[in-house]
């Protein structure tokens, strides 16, 4: 009988592990060439703003929880290209993107959470002069 348990909770285990590994697959695909498209909001104004955009060229899972963005960001009227090592959870299959008080030379530091399901995004920021919310939609490239 301990047998029978230890092997039905072994093949759970490799079902997790596979799934999980089936999750960061469609992830890095689905990320791959795209830009969120959304508005933002701020806790002390009313209304909304935007809309905004991020460009992801990419996403590569690096060790852990931790992920590289390969993001494009305009500084100074250039458009550049940075690899931020960004913390992604699961919520089942929606992956969850975590910044805390992350610091990026030239744009501040930043403390974001975001889920992504399907072509949506949706959740909180918040920075050196407020914080919000933030949601829209990630369009192909």
């Amino acid at each position: 009988m301990k047998a029978l348990f230890l092997l039905i909770a072994a093949l759970c285990i490799a079902a997790q592990d596979f799934q999980q590994a089936a999750n960061e697959k469609a992830f890095e695909e689905r990320m791959k060439g795209v830009t969120l498209v959304g508005y933002s909001t701020r806790l002390d104004r009313e209304g909304t703003f935007g809309p905004e955009r991020y460009k992801i060229d990419s996403v590569a899972k690096s060790s852990g929880e931790t992920w590289i963005f390969k993001a494009r960001m305009t500084h100074e009227g250039k458009e550049v290209a940075v690899p931020i090592p960004i913390t992604v959870k699961w919520a089942g299959r929606a992956p969850l993107i975590t910044l805390e008080d992350f610091t990026i030379p030239g744009f501040g530091t930043w403390t974001a959470h975001v889920v992504l399901s399907g072509n949506q995004y949706a959740g909180t920021w918040s920075g050196k002069n407020g914080g919000g919310q933030m949601f829209g939609k990630t369009v192909k490239e």
